[in-house]
């Protein structure tokens, strides 16, 4: 065995990332691809009542432009489409930016100048573009993926009337959008009847089957590619109309197309986390032991869909509380649909560690010794014990590396020179999911192996993980794996989203991996030609690529001479299945807020996470890294603005939509438990993308009033809630 599992391992596609040699759904070179353009709807609510494209069409390089009236029909398909309904298929607009017709021509500059060229008009209605304009007609929507909208357990309201201590207040969040580097992109080429997608997918053997779905093709004549990912984040998760509308383009015209969405248009076409408002009320004890949490939220929806994505998982899975009443109720909108953005349970989870911080100081209780007071081992959803829970782990290290013994609790006490200095804390916690994955592992006559597995690398380094589990499973050197993912053609794997990844592939590829370490060592052993010949097979080990006898190493092979003498490479297929499960963290930080200014600054973070086993300590900080630098942005900076009469976006683009750039991070400390979980097939690893940012907003917002004596319950916690 190698022992690479657990190491700070270098990204094996870094090199290729950053010398250009890592091509992503864009700069693949289809030759004669048309270069295709989305006009969007300038109203948000209405009917189209006339489209001229005669100026685009004569426009230079334009070979097609398309809309309602020739574009062919196309069905809605399910789940992972999101958005209830395919836009250029009648003269409704449900939202502003709807695409309303799509150009075609040979340059990109030529596509974006007779876009501009398409005259619409229409009969616009008055929208409704936030909560606020329609409190009256919020509802509880239906389940969404057989999740329903009210839990309850216990009695809440009787418990909460009975509480010794009752706390309430109501804390909210904006529209946020996804912005990764990589704008979502598809090139579609057809052969025949079978489609080939280059596309910007977090599931390519989803996307294809939701392809399949809209243009009534059998799931095998679609294959989408997807090998390289700018970014994810849930974004490119679900299926968005813009692939559709593109594979359907270029079969009409009878020519590969390539589409890329503008910056702008990434505000309107693929989602966004939508606009929460919570209501929060917390009944306890003196000694500070939860007896109550009534939880009612309110997410914006769209007018096509009632999909909640900001549910108050933790309000009834993190502490023990016996008395629990969730509902998460939503408002029809005149706006986009709304999809998963990374952590989506933050926006709830904000409350409740906001509404814990309050409640310890009507207590007069450690904001840390309260979440200690209401610690449980089981889960409250199930009542079953975790199978690996060490959230008290997490306080413990993270608090005594960040000093938290020495704070002084009462607000406004510290100041530095012109700034407040503030500490604040927040539990994190987020679930991950497991999907069905096979991996394919092949050691060929030269002593290379091939990893094949068709789940995708959306950043968090999973090209890396999945080549040292089989490296350490076959005992190879890494530099001897070549993994292949992103691509239907291979062994069918799951969506990366849901923290499932880690979860889901770990299990298959060191089955597939071990697998073939046996065969190789069962054909040396029956070899007389091997030095090994007549050892039992217990007896071997393998390491950097050889094969020796545990008890005299001077007895060794290698896997080069051994496949080589067998004349064909040696293959193996592995799946495993695995189970849902919780990772669980910590974070301590301190702000300090300018006297004057208002102007707050995150200057230093300690977090403690429990993810099962680490199976690359390089990888897995560097998601708590930007799991703390996007909960930054998320508690002082980011905030989509709608015109409230147009229902419009009017920050699209990252000069006006904020988000934390290098002078904005802080100094991480990452500290890991690092005990395997006894109920995790991925080597005792548990998911885990999605924890580090749950808890940051919350505890920036603690750490601020500790700092101010201001509480701000309405993010972005800007300077002129502040001042």
């Amino acid at each position: 065995m190698s022992e690479l599992v657990g190491r700070a391992v270098d990204r094996v596609d870094g090199r290729a990332k950053v010398t250009g040699g890592a091509r992503y759904a864009a700069d693949n070179p289809v030759p004669g691809a048309l270069q295709g353009f989305l006009v969007g709807s300038t109203i948000a609510r209405g009917e189209i009542t006339g489209i001229d494209t005669s100026a685009a069409r004569a426009h230079p390089g334009v070979v097609a432009v398309y809309t309602h009236r020739d574009m062919p029909r196309l069905t809605a398909p399910p789940f992972p489409y999101l958005k209830g309904f395919i836009p250029l298929q009648d003269t409704r607009i449900h939202h502003s930016g709807q695409p309303v017709a799509l150009v075609l021509a040979e340059t990109v500059e030529q596509a974006h100048e007779a876009a501009a060229l398409v005259e619409v008009s229409y009969r616009a209605e008055q929208p409704k573009a936030v909560i606020e304009d329609a409190l009256d007609e919020v509802y509880l929507p239906a389940p969404f993926r057989d999740r329903p909208n009210e839990i309850v357990r216990g009695a809440g309201e009787a418990a909460l009337a009975g509480a010794e201590v009752r706390f309430e207040a109501d804390y909210s969040s904006p529209t946020h959008h996804h912005n990764p580097i990589e704008p979502h992109a598809t090139t579609a080429v057809w052969e025949g009847d079978r489609l080939t997608l280059h596309e910007t997918a977090q599931g390519v053997n989803l996307t294809r089957g939701t392809v399949a779905a809209a243009l009534g093709l059998p799931p095998q004549n679609v294959r989408v590619i997807s090998p390289y990912l700018g970014g994810g984040f849930g974004a490119k998760g679900p299926l968005w109309p813009h692939t559709i509308l593109t594979a359907a383009a270029a079969r009409l015209v009878g020519r590969p197309v390539k589409l890329v969405l503008s910056r702008a248009q990434m505000f309107t076409s693929n989602g966004h986390r939508a606009q929460f408002r919570q209501n929060l009320r917390l009944g306890a004890t003196r000694r500070g032991v939860l007896t109550a949490i009534v939880d009612t939220s309110t997410a914006q929806l769209s007018r096509t869909d009632e999909a909640i994505f900001n549910r108050s998982d933790s309000a009834h899975l993190l502490y023990a509380c016996p008395n629990v009443h969730i509902r998460h109720r939503g408002v029809r909108l005149d706006v986009a649909t709304s999809s998963y953005m990374r952590s989506p349970e933050t926006t709830a989870h904000f409350g409740l560690e906001t509404a814990l911080d309050e409640l310890s100081y009507e207590l007069g209780l450690d904001p840390l010794e309260l979440r200690l007071r209401n610690y449980t081992e089981v889960n409250p959803e199930t009542g079953q014990r975790y199978t690996g829970k060490h959230l008290d782990a997490c306080y413990r290290m993270a608090a005594e590396a960040f000093g938290w013994a020495r704070r002084n609790p009462r607000p406004g006490s510290t100041k530095d020179g012109e700034e407040y200095v503030g500490w604040g804390m927040a539990t994190e916690t987020h679930s991950h999911g497991a999907m069905p994955a096979t991996a394919a592992v092949s050691v060929d006559a030269e002593g290379r192996v091939l990893l094949r597995i068709a789940t995708q690398d959306i950043g968090t380094g999973t090209y890396t993980v999945i080549s040292q589990v089989a490296a350490d499973a076959l005992g190879m050197p890494l530099d001897r794996i070549t993994a292949r993912i992103g691509d239907t053609a291979l062994p069918e794997a799951g969506l990366s989203a849901a923290s499932a990844t880690v979860a889901s592939v770990t299990g298959p590829v060191h089955r597939a991996a071990t697998a073939v370490r046996d065969a190789v060592v069962a054909k040396a052993v029956a070899d007389r030609r091997s030095p090994l010949f007549g050892l039992s097979p217990e007896r071997v080990v393998t390491e950097h690529g050889h094969l020796f006898a545990a008890d005299d190493r001077r007895r060794r092979d290698s896997y080069r001479d051994v496949v080589a003498r067998g004349g064909q490479p040696v293959e193996a297929t592995g799946s495993v299945p695995n189970t849902p499960g919780h990772s669980f963290g910590a974070v301590f930080l301190e702000v300090r807020v300018h006297a004057r200014y208002g102007s707050v600054r995150v200057t230093r973070v300690v977090t403690a996470h429990d993810l099962g086993r680490v199976l690359n300590r390089r990888t897995a900080r560097g998601q708590v890294i930007g799991g703390v630098n996007w909960g930054i942005g998320y508690a002082l900076m980011e905030h989509t603005v709608l015109d409230r009469r147009t229902a419009r976006v009017v920050n699209p683009s990252l000069s006006s939509y904020l988000v934390p750039v290098c002078a904005d991070a802080p100094s991480v400390e990452t500290l890991f438990v690092d005990r395997p979980d006894p109920g995790s097939t991925a080597l005792g690893a548990k998911g885990f993308g999605e924890t580090p940012i749950t808890g940051v907003p919350a505890a920036i917002g603690n750490a601020v009033f500790h700092a101010t004596g201001r509480r701000v319950r309405d993010l972005p916690i800007t300077q002129d809630k502040l001042l």
